[in-house]
């Protein structure tokens, strides 16, 4: 390193002293500068503190509320307790607790029971299916009530409100048969409580139901007159027709030593109970829903009502029934069953439930009772289409009914020759009283021994079977799913198209079998009207008959497009057997030059006089009228 390189590194140092010297803080400077930083550190310190203060508050705060939310809650929690106690009385514990559903199951039906309430809350029918192929349940928890209303200690309580504990015993399999019990208890106490008994057994719809008060002598004294059984349901639709099914949906009832009544199907109605019970049944059109009675439902403050159902086709009526039930007084008791089935003819009667289904009333009753459903179910046991079998009920019926259409269409036959006698008679008296016209044609029927009412008596008698047809065919659940040529159900309206609009009276669809009806009801009626099976009367009943062959299969073609297939098929046969049976007569039986033989040879023989035309002119004779001069 040489002279002038040390000499500028000594200047260096000598400046990087010199401002270290005079840049350095004086001792007031540092004193100023400690306390600026013992402030910062006690600001610091504070805020810590106060942090620290404040969490321990908001902690303190939080323990305070836990605290009064317990205090809360336990407060409420005996409030609560005591309403349910002051509510519900010695069945408080039963207010609270978990819904359970139990299943009892046979060879027929499927019954879910609940443990909220103890009652019924389902029924499916295995054997049977809606008419889309699903799963039939005559009522579902969410559109059914089921409940016993009794009073305990001044309090009117319900079952609804109260939970059930259940006591079940396994399905016990019998050979082909299953047999099930399940014990739903509505518990007061360890030994006293309400128990309801539900037994099903196989092959069989009907359901024991036993109600038992166990250890409640107070509540069974309270309640001796009978307690209150409210049942409810709206019924769900299962058919095609809606409006056809809820027609045929009300409840029906059997008052003690009185025929069965029911409400009417056209309207809802309430009715008022003036009389004991013995069977209520809510009715659909092929099912029904039933309760039976070991002792008779009571019927002070009972009623008995039908609603609307709702509106867009999942239930027809909502039903509704309230009555008393009696406790039995040596047991403390109640026996009860249910039936949960189809509205078969036999399995009804052997319950005593008949009448359900409904046959029509007076002479059609009858008819329809003792004639047609026996032999259509004498025919139903052969194994073949419900269609092969309605065509071989309608041969059968004819065939019993031929003597008196023979004996029609001959008198028919013997108007028929006597026509031009006729029309040469009304010339002669055309300026004549009417009513002596009238007198000399009648007089010329009898002579030729040709009665103009005889055409209508075939018709007459056959009127019962008719209209047994009628109200058999929507009833029969035999019908029920069966098909026919292009019908998929014949207890229901064959469609063979969906028209995009609604006809009012008609329908929104064309059934295929009322068309055919109508046309044969049409053709009949000509057919009867040129065979002169319907003649006689003068040229006014021509007139008539002609509106008629025209009116009344235009009316058919309106009302039958929404009844039963079978029904329309029925009327189908029945008209062409008809057209078939005269078109026999005429070309076999009955030859017109024979029976204008017949009526000449009938005009030449005295004219036998009635017993009580015989009477009158008697009468007339001790009056001393002289009848040779009238």
């Amino acid at each position: 390193m040489d002279k002038n390189s040390l000499i500028g590194f000594g200047l260096i140092g000598a400046i990087l002293i010199a401002w270290t010297y005079y840049s350095s803080p004086s001792e007031i400077e540092v004193q100023q500068m400690q306390m600026q930083q013992d402030s910062i550190a006690a600001v610091e310190a504070n805020t810590n503190k106060k942090e620290d203060k404040n969490a321990i508050e908001a902690q303190n705060a939080k323990f305070e509320a836990l605290a009064n939310d317990s205090v809360a809650t336990a407060i409420n929690d005996s409030l609560a307790g005591t309403a349910i106690n002051e509510k519900y009385g010695q069945f408080a514990a039963a207010a609270t607790g978990t819904n359970e559903y139990i299943t009892l199951e046979n060879e027929k039906m499927v019954l879910t029971l609940s443990t909220m309430g103890g009652r019924p809350v389902s029924v499916r029918l295995k054997e049977h299916t809606n008419y889309n192929g699903s799963d039939l349940y005559l009522f579902t928890e969410d559109s059914s009530a089921f409940a016993f209303e009794f009073l305990s200690q001044n309090r009117k309580l319900s079952t609804a409100d109260l939970f059930f504990q259940a006591d079940k015993n396994n399905v016990v399999a019998k050979g082909d048969e299953n047999s099930g019990e399940v014990s739903l208890k509505l518990m007061a106490s360890d030994n006293q409580y309400i128990e309801f008994v539900y037994s099903i057994s196989g092959n069989s719809y009907d359901v024991d139901y036993d109600v038992n008060f166990v250890g409640l002598n107070d509540l069974v004294a309270d309640n001796r007159d009978g307690i209150q059984l409210y049942w409810q349901l709206y019924a769900p639709a299962h058919e095609k027709g809606f409006e056809n099914e809820d027609r045929r949906s009300s409840i029906f009832f059997k008052p003690v030593d009185e025929n069965r009544d029911y409400i009417s199907e056209a309207s809802p109605e309430r009715v008022d109970l003036e009389n004991n019970i013995e069977w209520i049944a809510f009715k659909q059109q092929y099912f029904s829903a039933a309760i039976l009675a070991d002792q008779p439902f009571t019927y002070a403050n009972g009623y008995l009502e039908t609603q609307k159902g709702i509106e867009n086709g999942s239930y027809t009526k909502n039903m509704i029934m309230n009555v008393g039930v009696p406790i039995n007084a040596t047991t403390n008791s109640i026996g009860m069953q249910f039936f949960f089935g189809p509205n078969e003819y036999e399995v009804l009667l052997a319950k005593q439930m008949d009448g359900i289904l409904d046959l029509g009333w007076g002479i059609f009753g009858w008819v329809s009772k003792w004639f047609v459903m026996p032999l259509f179910n004498l025919l139903a046991k052969m194994d073949v289409s419900y269609g092969i079998i309605i065509l071989l009920l309608t041969f059968m019926i004819k065939l019993i009914l031929s003597p008196l259409t023979y004996k029609s269409y001959l008198s028919g036959a013997k108007m028929r020759v006597l026509k031009p006698e006729i029309e040469e008679l009304n010339k002669k008296l055309k300026d004549a009283d009417p009513m002596k016209k009238q007198q000399e044609t009648m007089a010329l029927y009898k002579k030729a021994g040709a009665n103009p009412m005889a055409g209508c008596l075939p018709m007459v008698l056959q009127m019962p079977i008719l209209y047994a047809m009628f109200m058999l065919f929507p009833a029969s659940i035999k019908l029920r799913g069966e098909s026919f040529l292009w019908a998929e159900d014949l207890s229901t309206y064959d469609s063979v198209y969906e028209l995009p609009f609604t006809i009012p009276l008609y329908g929104d669809h064309i059934s295929l079998f009322t068309i055919f009806m109508a046309f044969s009801m049409f053709f009949y009626t000509r057919s009867n009207m040129s065979s002169g099976t319907m003649g006689g009367g003068g040229e006014m009943q021509a007139q008539q008959m002609k509106i008629m062959m025209y009116f009344m299969p235009v009316m058919l073609l309106v009302w039958f497009n929404n009844y039963s297939a079978g029904l329309s098929y029925y009327y189908l046969c029945a008209n062409l057997t008809s057209i078939g049976q005269n078109w026999a007569f005429r070309k076999f039986l009955v030859n017109d030059d024979e029976v204008h033989a017949m009526v000449q040879e009938n005009k030449k023989k005295p004219v036998k006089k009635s017993k009580f035309t015989a009477r009158l002119e008697k009468m007339a004779k001790d009056k001393g009228v002289n009848l040779s001069k009238k």
